[in-house]
């Protein structure tokens, strides 16, 4: 890609058509801010010392703006960088300052220089002034964002699209740069935007406008600066320009942002659609307004099984019979809360307009679905030519007919019960299936609708339904208001368009109405059609033309005659005025006169405004158009000091825009007015153009005998109907086809072919002016006489008439002579006194002049040594403070490092506690597992001898049992049951109880508390027993959770560092004698 021609290795701002935006027409002169007290000056021989005191207050008391200034929060990103040690920013920043155009030692500046110094300039506490920030890119500013981008500084270059000079910045920079910052590009997508560097976070660093960056490159594929690429700025009053260049951590990324850019040079965003809607406003409380923009576009089969877009010219569209076509139309809501389009209920398709609804035809729905971005809804839709009721947009229509064509589609909006028809109606010109279109257009079909709804009840509350009251495009709107005003004139009317569509809408042929209006400039269409016999004839002349540019090829003179082709006037007019020669340092002049001020300015500024009315490009106030030709028209003052800005300059410079960026239309007017004596007609006396009307009225004498009589009986002089011909090269009253066509002629042939035309003009326009008197012969001049020529075939023959009058340059040479003879005697007759004091007159002016030069050169002088003082001293002051910062810093890092040792005594300590609390915490582990196992065992153990115990008594009851059973007299103490018989002991006879008696009483209740002993320490064996279970469970499940915690693991990475640390010492194994089991 790199050996491409075409490739974006380096991009030009001549390239393309650069756009500048209403900031440009604010002064960008650099002041100095408010002085803290009153200065007195003693110049001498600068005239008079009040007026110049008075003007040194006027400057101190100004506020500058500089438009492509770094914000002040570099300042401080400054002073974080520059307080980890660099000395040298004193140095530096007093450099900077003192050398508004030098270079550097080096050359270049790294990063953190060029943002002192840039922050010097943009910084409000240092200078006491404001700067000029443009807004943060908003929703409506469309651009790409690059991510890992490096900033790696600027160097200050004097030759700014020298590609040579910005491989140089980008290779030291790329070397020595040791402080480059992250940074994120914003690049936009169209020439009115602002390239953006933003911080990581979207804090923004700096911003360049699109038009004052003048040249754009990338790195070399076989060098290291492959990874990067720079681009040059004017900065401050764009007498310093400034090359930046950053690094792309990915490769892929360079070409990506050097397209990015390319496309911002190109894209020249189109101003919306004026339109006032304020009658349609809802006239209701319970109406809304909801207004969309639908756009169309038309596709053509290019046999490749792909459908390429159809070129459109002159608000018609140019098909090709027999192609299959594909109709794409976007719908977006502009205003009001969003209304939901589920779908497109159909897409239809009529020739002609104002059609009925039951004509249009329906179309195969390709697809609908709403964008990527959600905020439009696109259908598509195919076209088969072929079907017999679009046979008429198949026919081929004859040169310079169209044929209407209405395009519907019938959309289902949420809330709208009946599906909603919008109506597209526009123009097209069929041209046969071979027809190849050399000059390629595509320009987009807009149209806006302005939807009426009013609010109705719906099923629920909560529901929104509408009823539709009106649907109304802007086309029909601007007709309706059209209709309520006077008629037009015919030079303002619209070109009548036929059709020869048999559908029941057929466009009406305006008649032309002559009146008093004189046609405005710039009116008519100049078509860029063209038969392909004589492109191929253009493109082979300018390619050997091209070879060998000092030579012009020897068919160029007739074809320029016939007419250059629109399409190639813009390079064939550079060509022939030489701009090739010197055209890129007239160019870089051009971008540097703009910046200054010209004492013209208000007049310049009122003359705009009468420049080419009728034109789209210049009728509104404050385009672009009239934009670009206010700063030519100023430019060429500041240029031409001796000429400064007359009227009619502005006629010429809007020609040239027309075909041409304002860089290469200023050229082209400084080599017509130097190297073509167009500025001698305006020198002082305007001695050449009275040269001019003689030598015409010679002229008129020999060619038109009986107009020249006529004339003369009517005391009618050339300069009453042909100063404006001259001056303004016909470019003033005539239509833009013939303007054109004169200066092709002009720039091929020179000035003396104005004498051909004026004489055309006057020999066609003879028998009309024979019979005219006085008041009509100059009426006729400037009303009927240009509208005679609104057709093209009439300019045509009137050019052929005149190229075909021979004129002898002999006879103008004599008539020259003839001219100067009589100026000399005149001279000789006129008084000596009055003579000398008309050239004293001119001397005094012209040392006015001078003295004013001197006036302006001495408060330049004065506030430069201002501006730079000012400036050292913020930058003494900085560097005070940054030295401060300095020390603080030092201390601050003392302070660190005393931190730093104490924490680490402290992570000492606490490992060595940790390491304790693990070692204790393991042994307090192993004892509970220990005391757990035993408890274990003992309640095991009893259970066991309490199974044994219970086992054993029921044996041995059952054996005394059975040797009770056979003993004859143990028997009988028993029952059948087994229970003891206890017969009643005898009493005593005092009636006492038996001893005996109370002898076993005694021992059964012995034996009974016994019992009850014994049950009760068998409970609390078992209650014991489950405590210890449930200590167990509780230590199993806290043993779990704690190798489970975060505290565990931490404590384990530190046990596992230690031993890594250390070696373990070797630990003699101990027995450990398990705990003897109780015996009961």
């Amino acid at each position: 890609m790199e050996d491409n021609k075409s490739s974006n290795d380096s991009l030009s701002a001549e390239e393309y058509v650069l756009v500048p935006t209403p900031e440009n027409n604010e002064q960008n002169m650099e002041a100095a801010g408010k002085s803290s007290e009153e200065l007195g000056l003693k110049i001498c021989g600068n005239g008079n010392e009040e007026e110049l005191q008075q003007h040194l207050e006027e400057v101190l008391s100004d506020q500058s703006e500089d438009d492509g200034s770094v914000p002040s929060n570099i300042e401080n990103r400054q002073r974080a960088r520059m307080a980890s040690g660099n000395s040298e920013a004193s140095d530096t920043s007093e450099m900077v300052s003192n050398r508004p155009r030098a270079e550097t030692d080096s050359g270049v500046k790294s990063g953190n220089e060029m943002e002192l110094e840039d922050s010097e300039k943009g910084g409000k506490e240092a200078r006491g002034r404001s700067t000029s920030e443009p807004p943060t890119p908003g929703a409506d500013e469309e651009c790409v964002i690059f991510n890992g981008v490096t900033y790696l500084g600027c160097s200050a270059v004097n030759a700014p699209r020298s590609e040579m000079e910005a491989q140089r910045c980008m290779s030291i920079l790329r070397e020595s740069s040791q402080m480059s910052i992250d940074v994120v590009l914003s690049v936009p997508t169209t020439s009115e935007g602002t390239v953006r560097v933003l911080e990581p976070d979207g804090a923004e660093i700096a911003h360049y406008r699109v038009h004052r960056i003048l040249f754009c490159c990338r790195g070399k594929q076989e060098t290291q600066e492959k990874d990067c690429f720079a681009f040059t700025s004017s900065h401050g009053n764009s007498d310093l320009f400034q090359c930046h260049v950053y690094r792309c951590q990915l490769l892929e990324a360079v070409p990506k942002i050097m397209f990015s850019f390319a496309r911002a040079f190109k894209a020249v965003p189109k101003s919306p659609r004026s339109g006032s809607w304020s009658a349609y406003e809802p006239t209701g409380d319970d109406e809304d307004l909801f207004r969309f923009d639908v756009t169309l576009e038309i596709k053509e089969d290019d046999g490749r099984l792909t459908y390429t877009a159809v070129p459109r010219d002159k608000q018609f569209f140019k098909l090709r019979k027999d192609f299959q076509k594909k109709i794409n139309i976007n719908v977006q809501q502009l205003t009001n809360e969003d209304l939901t389009i589920e779908r497109c209920f159909g897409l239809l398709l009529c020739p002609g307009r104002n059609v009925k609804h039951s004509d249009m035809h329906l179309l195969d729905m390709d697809s609908m679905g709403n964008s990527a971005d959600g905020k439009s809804y696109l259908i598509s839709g195919n076209w088969n030519p072929s079907d017999p009721q679009f046979v008429v947009l198949n026919t081929e229509t004859p040169k310079n007919t169209r044929v209407f064509m209405t395009i519907a589609i019938d959309l289902v909006i949420t809330g709208i019960q009946e599906p909603v028809r919008f109506i597209v109606e526009t123009k097209a010109q069929i041209y046969p299936s071979t027809e190849r279109f050399w000059y390629f257009s595509k320009k987009t079909f807009r149209e806006q609708y302005n939807l009426r709804l009013k609010q109705v009840e719906g099923s629920s509350p909560n529901e929104k339904v509408y009823e539709v009251l009106s649907l109304e495009s802007q086309s029909d709107i601007d007709r309706k208001k059209a209709s309520m005003n006077l008629p037009l004139s015919p030079a303002r009317s619209p070109p009548a368009v036929t059709q020869t569509s048999p559908t029941p809408a057929t466009p009406a042929i305006e008649e032309e109405d002559e009146n008093d209006e004189p046609l405005l400039s710039g009116s008519g269409d100049v078509s860029k059609e063209c038969e392909g016999d004589i492109l191929d004839t253009w493109g082979d002349m300018l390619a050997k033309w091209r070879q060998n540019l000092s030579t012009r090829p020897k068919q160029l003179h007739q074809l320029c005659r016939k007419g250059v082709p629109e399409a190639l006037r813009g390079e064939v007019w550079q060509l022939l005025s030489g701009c090739h020669e010197n055209g890129t340092q007239m160019m870089e002049n051009y971008r540097v006169l703009i910046t200054k001020e010209s004492p013209c300015e208000q007049v310049i500024q009122r003359d705009i405004n009468r420049t080419f009315p009728a034109h789209e490009f210049f009728k509104d106030t404050g385009s672009l158009g009239q934009e670009s030709l206010y700063k030519i028209s100023k430019a060429y003052s500041v240029f031409d000091e001796e000429i400064g800005y007359c009227q009619g300059l502005s006629f010429l410079a809007a020609s040239l825009l027309l075909h041409m960026p304002e860089e290469q239309a200023f050229c082209v007017l400084v080599k017509a007015m130097f190297d073509y004596s167009l500025r001698d007609l305006f020198k002082e006396d305007f001695k050449e153009l009275h040269m001019r009307f003689f030598v015409l009225e010679r002229l008129i004498e020999d060619y038109l005998p009986d107009l020249n009589q006529h004339f003369l009986n009517m005391n009618i002089e050339p300069h009453m109907y042909a100063s404006q011909w001259f001056l303004t090269l016909f470019t003033a009253k005539f239509p833009l086809y013939m303007v054109f066509r004169i200066i092709d002629i002009f720039l091929s042939e020179g000035i003396d072919v104005t004498y051909n035309i004026a004489l055309a003009l006057l020999k066609t326009s003879r028998k009309d002016l024979l019979a005219l008197d006085f008041e009509g012969v100059l009426k006729y001049f400037r009303v009927q006489l240009p509208k005679l020529y609104r057709s093209e075939q009439n300019a045509q023959q009137l050019l052929r008439l005149a190229c075909s009058m021979k004129i002898n340059q002999k006879k103008l040479k004599k008539y020259e002579k003839d001219y100067d003879t009589l100026k000399e005697q005149e001279l000789q007759q006129e008084d000596p006194v009055e003579r000398l004091q008309r050239e004293n007159k001119r001397l005094m002016e012209g040392n006015m002049r001078l003295e004013q030069e001197n006036d302006d050169l001495a408060y330049e002088l004065v506030t430069s040594k201002i501006s730079l003082r000012k400036d050292l001293d913020a930058s003494e002051d900085k560097a005070d403070t940054l030295n401060k910062e300095l020390l603080a810093t030092k201390q601050t890092l003392v302070d660190t490092e005393e931190e730093k040792k104490r924490l680490e005594v402290e992570a000492t300590q606490l490992k060595d506690m940790c390491r304790r609390e693990l070692e204790r915490t393991e042994k307090e582990i192993n004892r509970n597992a220990t005391i757990i196992a035993d408890y274990k065992q003992i309640c095991t153990q009893l259970s066991e001898r309490l199974e044994n115990q219970q086992a054993a008594a029921k044996e041995e009851l059952a054996r005394i049992k059975g040797q009770v059973k056979t003993c004859e007299k143990c028997c009988k103490l028993f029952t059948e049951n087994g229970d003891v018989k206890i017969e009643a002991l005898p009493e005593t006879p005092d009636g006492t109880e038996n001893p005996d008696v109370q002898l076993v009483k005694k021992q059964l209740r012995e034996m009974e508390l016994e019992l009850a002993q014994t049950k009760l320490q068998l409970v609390e064996a078992e209650c014991k027993n489950q405590d210890l279970e449930h200590q167990l469970n509780a230590a199993l499940s806290e043993i779990q959770a704690s190798r489970n915690s975060w505290f565990q693991k931490t404590l384990t990475s530190i046990k596992e560092v230690t031993k890594k640390d250390s070696s373990p010492s070797p630990r003699t194994p101990t027995s450990t004698t398990a705990p003897k089991t109780p015996t009961l």
